[in-house]
């Protein structure tokens, strides 16, 4: 689960920061998710979803065996326009 929800995070461009304020979560508690250290309830799963614009279940695909971990964000911040 960890991985899935730092993948889809990252296949949508968004920082932790920003994912954690749209799923009503600490920022803290994303990277301890992310990190497979912490055990969210079904509540939070179904903000995260939310907050991912993805169905639940996708929290739950396994992952290949060949499935390398999700690359990191573009470090830095966004130029203003």
């Amino acid at each position: 689960m960890a991985r899935n929800i730092r993948r889809l995070r990252v296949m949508r461009g968004v920082s932790q920061e920003a994912f954690a304020v749209d799923a009503g979560i600490d920022r803290t508690y994303v990277s301890r998710l992310e990190r497979g250290l912490e055990n969210p309830t079904v509540a939070v799963l179904e903000r995260i979803a939310l907050a991912l614009e993805a169905d639940i279940t996708e929290l739950f695909v396994v992952p290949k065996t060949n499935d390398g971990p999700p690359p990191p964000l573009k470090s830095g911040r966004k130029k203003a326009d």
